[in-house]
């Protein structure tokens, strides 16, 4: 898949975020969760251009929880002030997020080894965070007890 990517920094996150041989008893819920929360950060500094100030993943059953504070560029914190910057900003990020899709499938797999069914997502343009939730194909928590 990297020989088709168009654009640098996609292709440095998409080739970083592989894993080979995943093997989940050798890990546990808090190594996975640091794992995660590694990739979303390199994800969101490579491809959105910007890093979080501070994230935090949780693995519940089938879902992992991602939560990523201080994602707004200087740029957006300005848009925020009008209702049509706030509508404008939630459209792109959604957007965005949506072209990333299969990225972010493939580094959630080469972290826990599971396929991911679908991905959730929303912004506070008040608070500057995102939630992101990734439910999984199987029980993910079940599979590291």
């Amino acid at each position: 898949m990297a020989e088709s990517c168009t654009l640098p920094t996609i292709c440095k996150f998409h080739k970083t975020s592989k894993k080979k041989n995943v093997n989940l008893l050798e890990n546990n819920k808090g190594e996975i969760e640091a794992q995660v929360s590694n990739a979303m950060v390199q994800f969101e500094k490579e491809y959105m251009g910007r890093g979080p100030t501070e994230v935090k993943t949780w693995i519940i059953e089938n879902m992992i929880l991602v939560r990523l504070k201080g994602v707004l560029t200087k740029a957006e914190q300005q848009l925020t002030k009008g209702d049509d910057g706030v509508e404008l900003i939630k459209k792109v990020r959604a957007s965005l997020l949506e072209n990333a899709k299969p990225l972010l499938y493939e580094a959630i797999k080469g972290i826990t080894g599971l396929e991911v069914s679908s991905l959730h997502t929303d912004i506070s343009t008040k608070s500057g965070d995102r939630v992101i939730i990734f439910s999984m194909a199987k029980n993910l928590e079940k599979k590291l007890k």
